[in-house]
């Protein structure tokens, strides 16, 4: 599990939140991703949300990548 509340985490997510276009208000809603078995992460709706859970999703692998750590399996938590 990885620890969000770190600089090189944090540093992580602004990268990835960057990369992947998420404006800096909605980070706080990639964190909880990362306590949660993969099997609960959200997904898309189709309802034209804001943001959308895949965007969500993308900066939480990406903050993975960045980090050097694979995904866990589906129903561990992150």
């Amino acid at each position: 599990m990885l620890n969000t509340r770190t600089p090189e985490f944090n540093a992580a997510l602004t990268q990835a939140s960057e990369e992947i276009g998420l404006p800096d208000y909605y980070r706080s809603s990639v964190r909880p991703l990362f306590s949660m078995p993969l099997s609960q992460w959200p997904t898309c709706c189709g309802g034209g949300c804001e943001p959308c859970a895949q965007t969500l999703i993308a900066v939480a692998h990406r903050v993975y990548e960045l980090s050097g750590m694979q995904l866990p399996s589906p129903d561990l938590p992150a």
